[in-house]
Formats: structure tokens, C-alpha cells, sequence
């Protein structure tokens, strides 16, 4: 049996006996403590045990028989080990839920729902829209980062559709891919473009939908005198700055990384908004960004970045509509 598994085993004893349990007991009904080869293995398994309870806390206390002194026994302090009820305010409430939203990507995500789902049931409910565009995300490389590694490593050729930074025009483009490499917290595949015949770089978040192989595989070589970082230089987007009209009391994260710039006209719409200015380092990851906030937030320039808002939310918008209505 696992140590781990033992010793909850072993609180759980303690936790429940009537009076106490002594060492005969525990070694007898214990799960765990049967398996010691000997008395003196036993022993040893056991004061380990205890060492390890009191360092995590654990209440232990050691009692004596009033009449055999030599039978010594044991049990938890039930009292000492109880928590005191739990309660969080609706604004306690969403902070918890936007930590939770850390592990959506990665493996404790079932425990974090799961203790949500008892919180939100004895709390008051959050505001949904309070902290909108604080969650918190873990994220691994794009969905087409593990059929592009596996095809440069079969030196297979690869079709895909793809978006340029610089236009916003959507093409299927045909690569010989060479080497996936990350600059400036984003992913690129480095390859040979077929139809233009020329090596390019190809940002992996702009890749939409799926990565196919086409080809047979070992149908190219990679050269070896590419200049990788001209590539990049050439793909990576290019530094901006985003004027954003935004309600008050909202867009915390973009605030805190922005400042603020001069008002609105006060004869204009936007007189209930504060104007924040925001550095990006690539306009779409911002406007996928800013998509979150939904009116909370208006980009007033540049206008490339607010069309690319705009793009997501229409898309959004027609996903509702195409859904069945039950």
C-alpha cells in the first residue's frame, strides 16, 4: 500500500475510534500495517507515521490506560481538527473563480471546478461580469503546433489556412515545414512556402482550422543556411497602441497595464467612458483580448483593431444564431 494511502487510512482511524486505539489495534485493523514484516518494522513504519501527521497538523494525542500504564493508546482530537464553517462573499466568491480558471488547460482542472461547485452553492453568487478579462489562463501551444512537429519530423509537406498579419486576408497555403520556434510569446513554424516558393515564417495562432499532411513523407530536405531570425523579423508583428474608450469600474487588467489618455469629446457618446491607452505587442492577441469585455470596452484606434473586435464578435453572434433553439 502507498504511504499516502496508509496514513489516510490511519486518520480516519483515529478520527472515528471511541476511546483510542493502541498499537496491537492499529496494526491489526489498519490498512497498510499488516504488511510490516516484522514487530520491529512495524515500529518504525509507525513512528514515521506519527512524525508525519504532527508535521501536517494532524492533532495526535497519546493517552494512557489509568489502570495499565504500560497500554498506551491513540487517537485524533476531533475538536482540534474540525474546520469552522466556511464563508466567502460574492466578491471573494469571483476572485476564487477567476484562480479556478488557472487550470482550465492543465490537469487539476476537475478538483478546481469541483471545489467551486461547492462554494457557489453555499456563497452568495458573483457578479458574472465584474472581473470580465481578468481570467487567468495556462495555455499550451496552439492546436496546430503537434501535427507541424510531427510533419517536419516525417519531412512531410503540410496544407493549412491561414491569416496575414498584414492584410487580414485568409489563403490555404501549401509548406514544406523546417523548425517550430517560439519569439516573443508566440509560436512559428519556419518552412518553405510552395506556392511562392520562397522560405516564410507562419504565426501559429493565425493557422485556422485544420493542419493536413500532403505529400509523401521525406519528399524535401531541410537547408541548412536559413536565416531564421530575418524570417521572424519579417512575421513578427510589429509593436502598437490602442486607444480604448472603457466604462467605469471595468477593464482592471487593461488599466493596470495601460494609462490614461485625454477625454472623450464632451460633446460626443462616449462622455460615460474613461479613455485608456494600451502598448500591444500583436494586434490580434489584443483583439481577442478586448472580444472578452463585450461593450465594456470600445477601441477607438487604431481602426485595424477594432475591425479585428469586431470580426469575432460577429462571429460569435452567428453562432448564436445558428444554434438550435430548444
Amino acid at each position: 500500500m502507498e504511504a499516502a494511502e496508509r496514513l489516510l487510512d490511519l486518520v480516519i482511524a483515529l478520527s472515528h475510534t471511541q476511546r483510542w486505539m493502541t498499537k496491537r489495534q492499529i496494526r491489526t485493523q489498519v490498512h497498510g500495517y499488516a504488511d510490516a514484516a516484522s514487530a520491529e518494522a512495524f515500529e518504525r513504519m509507525f513512528e514515521r507515521d506519527k512524525d508525519l501527521l504532527r508535521e501536517m497538523g494532524v492533532p495526535l494525542v497519546v493517552a494512557h490506560d489509568p489502570l495499565h500504564e504500560d497500554d498506551i493508546g491513540y487517537r485524533i482530537d476531533a475538536a482540534g481538527y474540525t474546520l469552522p464553517p466556511v464563508s466567502f462573499t460574492a466578491a471573494e466568491i469571483g476572485v476564487l473563480s477567476l484562480a479556478a480558471e488557472l487550470w482550465q488547460d492543465a490537469s487539476l482542472r476537475s478538483p478546481a471546478n469541483r471545489g467551486m461547485t461547492k462554494l457557489r452553492a453555499v456563497a452568495p453568487a458573483a457578479d458574472p461580469v465584474a472581473h470580465a478579462g481578468l481570467a487567468l489562463r495556462v495555455r499550451g501551444p496552439e492546436e496546430a503546433f503537434a501535427p507541424l512537429l510531427a510533419a517536419i519530423d516525417a519531412r512531410q509537406p503540410v496544407t493549412f489556412t491561414y491569416r496575414a498579419a498584414s492584410t487580414g486576408a485568409v489563403a490555404r497555403r501549401t509548406v514544406e515545414p523546417w523548425r517550430i520556434l517560439s519569439r516573443n510569446r508566440g509560436w512559428y513554424l519556419v518552412g518553405r512556402d510552395v506556392d511562392r516558393a520562397a522560405p516564410r515564417a507562419f504565426r501559429l495562432s493565425r493557422i485556422q482550422g485544420r493542419v493536413r499532411s500532403t505529400g509523401a513523407p521525406g519528399s524535401f530536405a531541410v537547408p541548412a543556411d536559413v536565416d531564421v531570425a530575418a524570417l521572424l523579423e519579417r512575421s513578427t508583428p510589429r509593436a502598437g497602441t490602442a486607444r480604448l474608450a472603457v466604462l467605469p469600474e471595468r477593464g482592471a487588467a487593461l488599466r493596470a497595464r495601460g494609462r490614461s489618455g485625454p477625454p472623450p469629446s464632451p460633446t460626443g457618446p462616449l462622455t460615460d467612458r474613461d479613455v485608456v491607452v494600451v502598448p500591444f505587442a500583436d494586434l490580434e492577441d489584443l483583439a481577442e483580448e478586448l472580444a472578452t469585455y463585450a461593450e465594456a470596452v470600445l477601441v477607438l484606434d487604431p481602426p485595424e483593431l477594432r475591425e479585428a473586435v469586431l470580426r469575432r464578435l460577429r462571429a460569435v453572434a452567428r453562432l448564436d444564431q445558428e444554434a438550435p433553439r430548444g
